[in-house]
């Protein structure tokens, strides 16, 4: 038996005529035919169904993988575990307890000379269309009936459809421009001082967007996705906020719990509670239950995540791919925000390089129920 698995890392442009060679001419006689199929999944809906109806045509889903190397990253996995494993989150994850989940994406340098390829597509269609709208999924989801790929996909579909396609009124865009006063020559460029760069581009290279989901479980509960370059830290995080206690005993002392499951860096669950002081004090204090991977798993090791996700294409478990179906709904609830975008080209808020971006973001996710405290911050626990 023989079997062949084909990992399409190549232009969207070559797409068609390669897969329909691989039909023609490479397909197993004896075993299983396999194809892995790197984003973009087309620009919008109309080019992702003219890929999607011509690799229908060729292959069955059962041979089609769309990776998204984010499905394979220990926390995202975790996160079914964590929800519908744990009697402690299930009762609370719901409208009447979460106050507001925002999901994040931070990457501390720019471009790096790769601006003409980043400004073909620009952060939503890079990172938000998919890697942090896959991530909402897993967090919304309802409970599926087993853990099979498609029981789960079905549950992850029945999210996306519940949500409305996005306008550009629930976002705010940004681009950035160089720190002159910084020490690192990157940090000194702007996007637009990268050669490769259009010039004049409106590209965003940071965006922030509300997302509403329709149905019983969250219904007006705001779901925040923010991602962006040359901002000040490396970070992806789910961060779901509750609502305030309510009969507040404390004269205002307490503040909002937080759960925080962290993808990278520092792979981490932690939840924000409140506490009194040590000793004779009753004040309250902010402090956290913490389960960081490097110091409970010493000896852990975390395969990458692509390691993952090729080795369930091997064994034929799709549950980490993103099925044809989802991928369409994902199209509809950005294709007409990305129109907008490009017929329009509002001009995106400049932030500096190395800053948290735009301070209309922060405004965006007050408005939507997020309360940023600022007394307390997290730090990874020193690893020995």
């Amino acid at each position: 038996q023989a079997n062949r698995l084909f990992y399409l890392a190549l232009p969207p442009s070559v797409f068609k005529p390669v897969t329909s060679m691989l039909k023609a001419a490479c397909m197993s006689p004896t075993g299983w035919t396999r194809v892995i199929v790197e984003k973009p999944f087309g620009k919008d809906s109309a080019s992702s169904a003219d890929l999607s109806d011509h690799l229908q045509k060729l292959f069955s889903e059962e041979q089609l993988y769309r990776i998204d190397h984010y499905l394979g990253k220990e926390m995202v996995q975790n996160l079914i575990s964590l929800r519908f494993g744990n009697m402690i989150f299930g009762p609370t994850w719901n409208r009447d307890s979460i106050a507001s989940v925002t999901i994040t994406f931070k990457e501390p340098f720019g471009t790096q000379g790769r601006g003409g390829y980043f400004d073909e597509f620009g952060i939503i269609r890079d990172v938000m269309q998919n890697h942090l709208l896959q991530i909402l999924c897993l967090a919304a989801m309802e409970k599926p009936v087993t853990t099979s790929p498609d029981d789960i996909r079905n549950e992850k579909v029945k999210v996306l459809k519940a949500i409305p396609s996005l306008s550009l009124s629930s976002c705010v865009l940004g681009q950035y421009c160089g720190d002159p006063d910084s020490d690192h020559p990157d940090a000194r460029l702007g996007y637009l001082e990268d050669p490769t760069v259009p010039e004049g581009s409106s590209c965003p290279t940071f965006a922030a967007a509300v997302l509403k989901i329709n149905n019983e479980r969250w219904d007006g509960v705001p779901f925040m996705l923010k991602c962006g370059k040359a901002l000040d830290e490396r970070k992806a995080e789910v961060r779901i906020q509750y609502k305030d206690v309510p009969g507040d005993i404390f004269n205002g002392g307490t503040v909002r719990n937080e759960l925080v499951i962290r993808v990278q860096p520092d792979e981490s669950v932690y939840v924000k509670v409140m506490t009194k002081t040590p000793g004779m004090s009753f004040n309250l204090q902010e402090t956290e239950l913490d389960l960081t991977y490097k110091s409970r798993y010493k000896d852990a090791r975390l395969p990458e995540a692509y390691e993952r996700l090729i080795l369930d294409c091997f064994v034929g478990s799709q549950m980490h791919f993103v099925r044809s179906d989802e991928l369409a709904e994902a199209w509809r609830i950005f294709t007409p925000l990305l129109h907008t975008i490009e017929q329009d080209k509002p001009q995106p808020i400049k932030y500096k390089y190395g800053s948290r971006g735009p301070p209309e973001a922060d405004t965006m996710a007050m408005q939507n129920n997020f309360v940023y405290t600022g007394k307390y911050n997290w730090t990874a626990p020193v690893h020995t």
